[in-house]
């Protein structure tokens, strides 16, 4: 049961993940010629797309794409809850720990662009297509800490202390909704 435990939650997670891409892609108005912004909007459009028709977006927020995200960590519980035969939660209860998945998922997916962006910032000559977006979705939560902090000596601390601070929020997600979410 484990294994199927871990199949599923990973699927779900996984797909969660590319939908939080989507929706952080738009709100960081990032290239979506990019490759990789392509296949992150191929990958959710058959669902958003009839969504997008039914919710408007606020701003620069697409909420149709919000609201799907939800709705596939809702999946996520249902799906868990009645394969290991621990019935149906109260809806109240699917809502309120789908949107704390969600809001987890989206902090572990910007540690990880973050880490990826810190090696890539290494390795990379500065010409690929990946990289370009990964500096497009990081350089807004980026840019306000080096205007307190800024580069000292050519190091840029910037992206230390957004991964600091977001394990600091992940951790304090978990104290107020379980180490599970």
């Amino acid at each position: 049961m484990n294994a199927t435990y871990f199949l599923v939650d990973t699927i779900f997670n996984l797909y969660l993940m590319v939908v939080i891409l989507r929706l952080w892609l738009q709100f960081a108005r990032a290239d979506f010629y990019n490759p990789f912004s392509q296949f992150v909007v191929k990958a959710t459009q058959p669902a958003v797309g009839p969504l997008r028709r039914l919710i408007p977006s606020i701003g620069r927020l697409d909420t149709a794409t919000l609201v799907f995200g939800i709705v596939i960590a809702g999946l996520k519980i249902i799906t868990l809850s009645l394969l290991f035969g621990a019935g149906l939660p109260p809806v109240l209860s699917i809502i309120i720990t789908a949107i704390a998945i969600f809001i987890s998922q989206t902090l572990n997916i910007m540690f990880w662009i973050l880490i990826i962006r810190a090696i890539l910032s290494w390795v990379s000559q500065g010409n690929n297509p990946m990289e370009l977006v990964m500096h497009q979705l990081t350089e807004p939560m980026l840019a306000p800490i080096r205007r307190v902090i800024p580069p000292m000596g050519g190091l840029d601390l910037s992206v230390l202390i957004a991964i600091i601070a977001l394990q600091f929020v992940r951790i304090l997600l978990g104290d107020v909704f379980g180490p599970g979410i």
